[in-house]
């Protein structure tokens, strides 16, 4: 913790530095306003190091892939344990509710079951009235056959590792303070028998409003295209992935298309029931999908993941986005052929 206060305040000193450099030499305006922006930047990834950190990450995806909860089967009591440790964490960032809800729960009911989403916003400055949609499912397959004696399918990296990164985005923009454009963050259920959760969240949507989903899947393996990497789904279906080549051009993150098109991956994830509205929704992973052998499996426990990736992805997602939750950047409307 005093690690961290010292590199606040160093962060905060060399912001105020650089700031005072360009007032008091009498640099001109031009160069001025380059000075103060690149303190800016400085001081948004200092605090993305003080936010993103693997103790953070550890706590959310530790819990969330525990025993205790079951598997989270949709509609399951171990579901229950998740869906009230996501309305904590909402909660303690300072999240506020959603549209007309009095609390983070989004309910409906799917063949006489009750099933929630858990969706907290993250209200914009200039542009509130343009909304951000940051997501992953949290639900998984709950407790089933037993193999060599476990029968809960934990799903640490499908999907546990999705909603740590949208728990973390969500602590680092409410702290950074940065964001023009409003961000609803979603734990979507039921995607596991057929995006229910994101397909009831998007009959009650504005979809003109809603700017751009950033879906977020197994991201807790590291990508085949090496460190500091993830991929895309539906990359040709807007220019959303360029936008964030773009914004991580000068970084030492980079993100690729989907590589595996046979698998159809764009359509088997959350962002599919935005995208099917003409919203650019895409989902960011890191998983080379013909090689995980855990994918579905009793094995997908928090021991098999890489937590280093999961930050690095993280923060890949957090500088990528940047320029779209500005208001600087409005990915083009997806057109669906198939």
């Amino acid at each position: 913790r005093k690690l961290n206060e010292n590199k606040n305040k160093i962060c905060r000193d060399n912001f105020f530095n650089l700031v005072t450099f360009s007032q008091f030499n009498k640099v001109n305006l031009i160069m001025n306003n380059k000075v103060i922006i690149i303190a800016f930047l400085f001081l948004i990834s200092c605090n993305n190091d003080s936010v993103i950190t693997k103790n953070l990450i550890n706590k959310h995806i530790i819990t969330l892939s525990s025993d205790k909860m079951e598997g989270r089967r949709a509609g399951s009591e171990g579901i229950e344990k998740a869906t009230q440790y996501i309305e904590s964490e909402f909660e303690r960032i300072g999240l506020s509710k959603y549209d007309t809800l009095s609390s983070y729960r989004q309910n409906f009911d799917f063949y006489g079951m009750s099933f929630n989403n858990v969706v907290g916003v993250l209200k914009g400055k200039s542009l509130s009235d343009e909304f951000i949609v940051i997501s992953a499912h949290y639900d998984h397959l709950g407790i089933d056959y037993e193999i060599d004696g476990d029968n809960i399918y934990n799903g640490a990296n499908d999907n546990a590792s999705g909603v740590t990164a949208v728990l973390t985005l969500a602590e680092y923009f409410k702290k950074s303070n940065i964001n023009e454009r409003s961000i609803i963050f979603v734990a979507f259920t039921g995607e596991e028998m057929g995006l229910r959760g994101s397909r009831y969240f998007g009959k009650n949507i504005n979809r003109s409003k809603i700017m751009a989903g950033i879906n977020i899947e197994m991201i807790g393996v590291q990508s085949e295209y090496g460190k500091n990497t993830a991929w895309l789904t539906g990359f040709d279906r807007s220019d959303f992935g360029e936008i964030i080549q773009k914004n991580l051009s000068d970084t030492k993150y980079k993100l690729f298309a989907d590589p595996y098109p046979t698998q159809n991956l764009f359509f088997r994830s959350d962002n599919a029931a935005l995208a099917r509205l003409g919203i650019p929704a895409h989902t960011f992973s890191t998983t080379p999908m013909e090689k995980d052998s855990h994918y579905h499996k009793v094995t997908d426990e928090y021991e098999t993941l890489d937590i280093l990736t999961i930050k690095e992805s993280i923060e890949l997602i957090s500088k990528g986005i940047l320029s779209i939750i500005q208001g600087e950047d409005t990915p083009t409307r997806i057109i669906l052929k198939n």
